[in-house]
């Protein structure tokens, strides 16, 4: 066993860590293009916003059922146990999805949704234990990385493997699961080594967990960064929907939608990759974090004029990534900074909120609009109409940024004078 405390330990934990991270981004980068491509086949792009509604329910079962899990058992053993069971229901899909049935395509998008979420989201709850502070500083940009490549990776593997093996889409399922069987060797060649010791941290009490909701509305700062948080989380299924109709209209087949998706999330991935270390930490010296905060709702209002002009393949893809390419890049780095002057325990607590709840909701909200105006009222309008109502969004966006940016500066402000010696 390697004592996890010295150099070489961290060095080795944070590479196994990126390959870690790289296996299941490679391994959801097979199931996306997948899971898009069955059901617009299936259902059509109409029915998103339902399957969305239903993912979002399915996950608050889910996660409940979760934290039960991980309070009854090591956080090491429910990965290896979400692992086998992810392998078991994809073997269990894979003659069910080539029928292509209604019923099948909706479950699979569930479920590959969910895989994303509760995946992602146990390998940071594992890794948050395993490393200090100190060393999470010096190590979680390398660690982020690995799943930026792992999309890089898995959707222009996806894209190849349909293109040009003559593979069709529900073959790409097993394909994630030999994935996924690599990621649980590496898991228990960790846990062998004693890489995943898990770090004592501050205890959590039921009084204070209870109140999640009202330290934000009680902290002006707090309420506006949730403000902006969730106002992108409205404008996301509105631009998903809007790039998976331009797809459905524009590329015909199963298979060669597949292609198109892995490739797509590849270049994606790719752009993610290129604007978190060329673009945000000249943005974040030369012009501050409030200029990273504000790129992506710029970026996607320019994106959406083009869609409105002509709803291309190529606008779709553009205002696509434009959302959830600088999501994953500038915007997000940008954020988690908001959050350094904040006290650590209030700050953990608005996270959780914000990240657990409001983040689902509030794509459920989008997705209500999207059926409201589309289909629900007497009259109804286009996906590039929708583009409006994504412009809408983007102006109060930003009005909330140039509040936040008056309040940034004040808490920076008395931070410093807090840390001041007297």
């Amino acid at each position: 066993m390697i004592e996890p405390h010295n150099r070489s330990a961290s060095l080795l934990r944070g590479v196994l860590l990126f390959t870690n991270f790289f296996l299941i981004i490679a391994a959801l980068y097979h199931l996306k293009p997948a899971s898009r491509s069955i059901f617009i086949s299936s259902l059509g792009a109409d029915y998103l916003p339902y399957v969305w509604i239903a993912t979002a329910l399915a996950l608050a079962i889910t996660i409940g059922l979760y934290h039960h899990l991980i309070a009854r058992f090591s956080r090491f053993h429910v990965v290896l146990g979400s692992c086998a069971i992810v392998i078991a229901v994809l073997f269990l899909f894979y003659p069910l999805v080539s029928d292509s049935g209604f019923v099948q395509a909706f479950a699979f998008y569930i479920f590959v949704d969910m895989f994303s979420v509760i995946m992602v989201e146990q390998f940071w709850s594992l890794t948050n234990t395993t490393f200090s502070t100190s060393e999470g500083k010096r190590w979680y940009g390398l660690i982020a990385t690995g799943g930026l490549a792992g999309g890089v990776a898995g959707g222009s593997a996806s894209s190849l493997l349909i293109s040009r093996t003559g593979l069709e889409t529900m073959d790409l399922l097993l394909v994630a699961a030999g994935i996924i069987g690599l990621l649980v060797c590496l898991t228990l060649l960790m846990g062998r080594l004693g890489l995943y010791h898990e770090r004592p941290g501050v205890r959590n009490h039921r009084e204070v967990t209870s109140r999640d909701w009202r330290a934000i509305l009680q902290h002006r700062y707090l309420l506006i960064i949730a403000a902006i948080l969730l106002l992108a989380q409205v404008a996301e299924p509105l631009i998903e929907y809007q790039f998976m109709k331009v797809i459905e209209e524009n590329i015909v087949g199963r298979d060669a939608r597949t292609a198109y998706l892995g490739a797509f999330f590849s270049v994606m991935s790719a752009v993610a990759i290129g604007i978190n270390l060329l673009i945000t930490p000249l943005v974040h010296r030369w012009f501050g974090v409030m200029a990273g905060l504000f790129a992506q709702p710029v970026a996607v209002m320019i994106g959406s004029l083009w869609y409105m002009s002509q709803a291309t393949l190529q606008a779709g893809a553009f205002l696509k990534i434009a959302d959830r390419g600088l999501s994953y890049s500038i915007n997000r780095a940008s954020k988690e900074l908001l959050y350094v002057p904040i006290e650590p325990l209030l700050m953990f607590r608005a996270k959780a909120w914000i990240d657990m709840f409001g983040y689902r909701m509030f794509k459920v909200l989008g997705s209500l609009l999207i059926l409201l105006l589309t289909q629900w009222l007497p009259w109804t309008i286009s996906a590039a109409e929708l583009g409006w109502l994504v412009l809408g969004v983007c102006l109060v966006w930003m009005l909330a940024l140039t509040h936040l940016g008056r309040e940034y500066k004040g808490i920076l402000a008395r931070a410093a004078a807090i840390r001041a010696p007297a």
